[in-house]
């Protein structure tokens, strides 16, 4: 079984550097955000594997603040390519 998650391990991670030229050399600014994306979800899941691999639980609340950061980055991404900026100050509404 520990072999698995190592070859888990490696497959990810090399799949991580493949998403990682996406985001420097990706055609437009959307590709890169979905590349970054990307890189967030498999930087979950090596710390989800190595947290069985060490069976530890320790690596928990890690991915959680992963995932957390990882979403907030993608939604302000978004927002400031759609709009132009994060933050509206509309003092209209």
């Amino acid at each position: 079984m520990k072999l698995f998650i190592w070859i888990c391990l490696i497959i990810v991670f090399l799949s991580m550097l493949g998403t990682l030229v996406r985001v420097f050399k990706g055609p437009s600014t959307p590709d890169r955000l979905i590349a970054l994306d990307g890189i967030g979800i498999m930087l979950i899941s090596i710390i989800a594997l190595l947290s069985i691999a060490f069976e530890t639980m320790y690596f928990i609340d890690v991915i959680l603040l992963i995932a957390i950061m990882s979403f907030i980055g993608t939604v302000s991404f978004s927002k400031f390519i759609e709009k132009g900026a994060i933050i509206d100050r509309d003092i209209r509404r």
